[in-house]
């Protein structure tokens, strides 16, 4: 079985562009740096904490 492909049903429907824009709040700008500053403080924290003290036991 041959599908056939009308190209009338296409150009009826239209794209919808969706637009991506920066937060432009400062609140939340600096409520999410200090969240990932915190997430990152608690990795190097628990990477410390095997290197310095489960590193020697192994």
């Amino acid at each position: 079985m041959k599908e056939t492909f009308t190209h009338d049903n296409t150009d009826s429907m239209e794209t919808e562009r969706l637009e991506v824009q920066a937060p432009k709040d400062l609140s939340i700008v600096a409520s999410d740096a200090i969240k990932y500053t915190a997430y990152i403080m608690l990795l190097f924290g628990f990477l410390y904490f095997l290197v310095a003290y489960l590193g020697p036991m192994l």
